[in-house]
């Protein structure tokens, strides 16, 4: 199709080829409905296809970070490790596209640039950057929560002589650092997975710490066949006690207070946590107020700190990692690692505090802070993502009157239960703000708002409406409840990309969810039972 050709006609028009694309397609395909997916990639994936980082994995253990939708798939899928690297977790949505043959429905190597909604045919155009058009009744925004990167922005780079990488566009090929001088911008979840493992090939490895950050233990391990036999056994009852956690994980969880046990009780659950049942975000499940209480956070954060004073040897570098006082245990996202206090032992690993000497520009020989220059052969750059909006702000989208969605969420991003926004009809957002999405499994929400959307469009169907739009208040109330939740704990207190603080100018809101996925399942619920109140069918 080129530009000049009319546009494609479509019931559904989806984008992004990630897991919650792809669901939505099948979805769409089970319903009835013509679907196209629009991918800017060169296959499916989503994140999954663009960070091919070093040591990049997911921190959700991988038999929860999957599809429950088919019970033959969860079968006949079998990973090899607690926590899955990112060439398995491509491998897997490669099968899972492939199974279900969707690939068909999807155009590659094209970027939706536009979308605008038609008041008087109650369509949207959807157009590419390749000059394209799809004429679709429904548009569907599956373009992830972490997929626009934070561009590196610093003086002289294009300078430099040697070469650098992005950790959100890395090298297919990948990049091999033997014996190379090398410098790590950035020590968010990028950062602390690549650094071990830059560390063991280059000959010096300089990393640029502006903000030490919470990091635990991943206590990966290969998953033997006994496990996998089991898991699989029992998957039903996993995912279903998976779905009552308040984020959708297959994790025990203490119900106690922090506050109401003994020290040696409490810093043995700790340990346990840290160590004994598996490291990662069980952590964040040691006591029941954690997020809720200053004085039960600060416990979790001093016993951290603790640890990585006993890791690293040398401790003035073991104090540059320690995360300050006014950062609360886990209010930013949660690091999950493999080695990685550890690499700070190594004789060959030096770290810059970059808050008390800051990066003034890059140089063709390296880096210069102000207090001197760092000389370097590549710099890498694992400096995150413009979370939750930027991949919905890189798109032109134009509701009722031609008003613009960018405008609209000048102050920070507004929706109906993450899933609507008021004056854009027949749009939907997967896993948006608003909705527990980055804060969960992501894949649970991800096929908790794909059904949801699919009934809804089946619903309206039903009832000939060809036009469903959140109604202005009903959007309101969302985005205060949003708040008022969120309010109640400690997440708004720490300068996370939850509230768009790793981004210069971004509105400080706190984006996701945080009342729990069952509290918010129960919800969508109650609100399709009472006839989708809150929108407006015509």
């Amino acid at each position: 199709m080129n530009a000049s050709n009319q546009a494609m006609s479509l019931d559904v028009v989806i984008v992004g080829a990630g897991f919650a694309g792809l669901y939505q397609l099948y979805r769409a395909r089970k319903a009835g409905l013509t679907a196209r997916v629009i991918e800017a990639g060169e296959g499916v994936g989503g994140t999954w296809y663009w960070n091919r980082y070093p040591g990049a994995r997911c921190d959700v253990e991988s038999l929860d970070y999957s599809f429950s939708f088919d019970k033959e798939l969860e079968q006949e899928w079998t990973w090899s490790e607690r926590y899955a690297t990112q060439p398995e977790i491509l491998r897997y949505i490669q099968h899972v596209a492939e199974r279900f043959d969707l690939a068909r429905d999807i155009q590659f190597r094209t970027r939706v640039t536009r979308a605008v909604f038609d008041e008087r045919r109650k369509r949207w155009t959807v157009g590419t950057d390749a000059g394209e058009s799809f004429d679709a009744q429904f548009c569907v925004l599956a373009t992830g929560c972490l997929s626009i990167a934070q561009a590196p922005d610093f003086k002289g780079l294009p300078s430099f002589a040697g070469k650098w990488y992005h950790s959100a566009d890395w090298p297919k090929e990948g990049v091999d650092f033997t014996g190379k001088r090398v410098g790590v911008i950035g020590t968010g979840s990028s950062g602390v997975q690549m650094i071990p493992l830059i560390a063991e090939q280059a000959g010096q490895l300089t990393v640029f710490q502006r903000t030490a950050n919470f990091s635990v233990p991943a206590q990966n391990e290969s998953l033997d066949e006994e496990a996998v036999r089991h898991a699989k056994a029992h998957y039903g009852e996993r995912r279903a006690c998976a779905r009552e956690s308040s984020n959708g994980l297959y994790l025990e969880a203490n119900d106690k207070s922090a506050l109401e046990v003994s020290e040696d009780e409490r810093l043995r659950e700790f340990e346990f946590r840290w160590k004994g049942a598996g490291g990662g975000f069980r952590m964040l499940r040691a006591f029941n107020d954690l997020l809720l209480n200053e004085t039960a956070n600060a416990y979790a954060a001093d016993f951290v700190r603790s640890k990585i004073r006993a890791i690293v040897r040398d401790p003035k570098v073991a104090e540059l990692l320690c995360p300050k006082k006014d950062l609360r245990f886990g209010t930013k996202r949660l690091c999950v690692d493999s080695g990685y206090y550890e690499t700070f032992n190594r004789p060959n690993v030096t770290l810059v505090d970059v808050k008390a000497a800051p990066i003034e520009e890059v140089t063709p020989r390296g880096l210069r802070t102000t207090e001197g220059e760092h000389d370097l052969d590549v710099l890498v750059f694992a400096t995150g993502f413009d979370a939750m909006t930027g991949a919905l702000r890189a798109i032109d989208i134009r509701g009722i009157g031609g008003q613009s969605l960018r405008e609209r969420w000048t102050h920070g991003p507004r929706t109906y239960l993450g899933i609507s926004c008021a004056g854009f009809p027949n749009m939907f957002i997967i896993a948006g703000p608003g909705s527990p999405s980055v804060l969960s499994n992501v894949v649970h929400s991800i096929e908790e708002h794909v059904d949801w959307v699919t009934r809804l469009i089946q619903h309206a169907r039903k009832r000939s409406a060809d036009r469903i739009e959140a109604e202005a208040e009903a959007e309101n109330d969302w985005v205060h409840h949003v708040n008022e939740v969120a309010d109640r704990t400690l997440y708004p207190r720490g300068n996370s990309w939850y509230v768009g603080a790793n981004i210069p100018g971004k509105p400080r809101v706190f984006m996701p969810y945080v009342g729990g996925v069952p509290a918010y399942r129960k919800i969508l619920k109650e609100v399709a039972e009472s006839g989708y109140r809150g929108l407006v069918f015509s």
